[in-house]
């Protein structure tokens, strides 16, 4: 039960809530493109034809803890000390824990046609997402047996719940204009499965007995994953191999009015993977009686962890992506961009609302986003960005509270410093356009799609034809 537990928390740390990085959308620059896909990148007459990060940072990573625990894990982050004294147990309290992370290693975006500003895009990103629902008493049983009172029933107090899933996704992406002001775009994946975990444990119980100096555990669940220790887990599970393969396809749309508002919607990462290398499928209904629990610690650890081991089954199984479906509208006015992002998953708990203020002055911006997140946590996000039509560098943190406490928290050695939920966010991207200038056809010998033996046929409108009475 612990290992399973911090397994998963370990795992899902990997990436340091499900914010989205929404002051970059309706930016312009390869992330709003590759995360967008009917957004445009290339300015006519001032971009070059490629653009890449040519393996520099570019990503984003958020992860938040709410609930009872957040001074035993701020002290166990801050100062490296597992101390869970302050927290109340014996009422099953529940604490919630979110991550997720989307990491692009390498990008290639290319201008491919002037007629109806087609653009194509080739990424490989790795992602991460992550829910656990976990009580104090799961987090107190990992620190001692003396937190609980002997000869009292415990019911319901290790019940807990969550998911965490990895994978590389190595895309397609695909826009183009089907007139001036309407645009669509699609992002098609394959996928290769990292790591996956999924525990559900839905009854449990708890009583010790210090005369017998033994105590009664109780469990019911069921565990997923595609290992059974984390000590399996090596740097071979990082590189692809498609063992776990997957599928994802994601679909967007944009809209400009002739009083300039924008408008945008998207859906995301719509796919599955079929997680069958290694993987275990555990069924729990079982009471365990555990002895010399006094003495023998490590065995009383390995002990309650066989209850799950001991009961793995080979299973085969598929688990879907993390799709959200997102909503995007914004209007410059001078200096001044504001805008409306609404963002749901469409599978697992949680979605955001934010409210992006841009402020511009030539080619720096500042953002300043309030963002609530439909898990119960409100965020303040801070990002500047640095982009001309061949250049672009930007960094930001979608919870600057939280980020601050942490690294100020952090290098201090001191868990007093913050308060609130534990949480820490940051993002970065570089990125580079290279080669010919796109110029208009007025203004240039060669225009990619205008003489050059390329197909000028719009696929969005020949897509749609099937629909047309003939």
């Amino acid at each position: 039960m612990k290992k399973l537990l911090l397994a998963l928390l370990a795992i899902a740390s990997f990436g340091v809530a499900n914010a989205q990085q929404y002051a970059l959308f309706g930016t312009k620059t390869m992330f709003d493109a590759f995360e967008n896909p009917s957004q445009k990148s290339f300015t006519l007459d001032s971009s070059r034809k490629f653009s890449s990060n040519f393996f520099l940072p570019y990503f984003g990573t958020n992860a938040i803890n709410k609930g009872n625990s957040k001074f035993a894990i701020r002290k166990l982050t801050q100062e490296g000390v597992f101390d869970t004294r302050s927290l109340p147990i014996g009422t099953g309290e529940v604490n919630r824990f979110f991550e997720n992370s989307n990491i692009y290693v390498a990008t290639f975006r290319l201008f491919k046609s002037y007629k109806y500003q087609k653009e194509m895009g080739f990424s490989w990103q790795i992602r991460s997402d992550a829910h656990i629902d976990y009580t104090n008493e799961t987090l107190a049983i990992f620190d001692s047996f003396e937190r609980f009172n002997s000869n009292q029933q415990y019911i319901g107090i290790f019940n807990t719940k969550g998911y965490q899933q990895s994978y590389h996704q190595f895309s397609f992406t695909y826009r183009e204009n089907w007139n001036k002001r309407l645009a669509f775009g699609l992002k098609a994946s394959v996928l290769s499965g990292i790591l996956y975990n999924k525990l559900n444990v839905y009854d449990s119980q708890l009583y010790i007995d210090p005369e017998s100096d033994a105590l009664l555990i109780g469990l019911k669940g069921t565990y997923s994953a595609n290992f059974s220790d984390f000590n399996e887990v090596n740097k071979k599970n990082f590189f692809p191999n498609f063992k776990n393969p997957g599928l994802s396809l994601g679909f967007g749309t944009n809209y400009t009015t002739k009083k300039g508002l924008f408008l945008m919607a998207n859906i995301k990462d719509l796919g599955f993977i079929w997680w069958r290398s290694n993987t275990e499928r555990t069924t729990v209904d079982q009471s365990k009686i555990i002895e010399n629990i006094e003495n023998n610690r490590s065995n009383t650890n390995q002990e309650i962890k066989d209850i799950f081991l001991l009961s793995e089954q080979p299973k085969k199984f598929l688990a879907p992506t993390n799709a959200k479906l997102d909503f995007y509208l914004s209007k410059r006015y001078g200096f001044y961009k504001p805008a409306l992002a609404v963002s749901k998953n469409l599978f697992y708990k949680g979605g955001d609302i934010a409210l992006v203020n841009t402020f511009i002055a030539n080619d720096f911006s500042g953002s300043v986003t309030p963002l609530y997140n439909l898990n119960g946590v409100f965020m303040v996000g801070l990002q500047g960005k640095y982009q001309t039509p061949n250049f672009e560098l930007f960094l930001g943190t979608d919870n600057l509270v939280a980020t601050s406490f942490q690294t100020i928290g952090t290098i201090r050695n001191d868990a007093t410093v913050g308060s609130g939920p534990n949480g820490a966010s940051f993002y970065m991207g570089v990125g580079i356009k290279f080669g010919n200038v796109v110029n208009h056809p007025q203004f240039a010998d060669v225009i990619p799609g205008i003489n050059d033996n390329s197909d000028d046929g719009s696929f969005f409108k020949s897509l749609f034809s099937i629909f047309k009475r003939k």
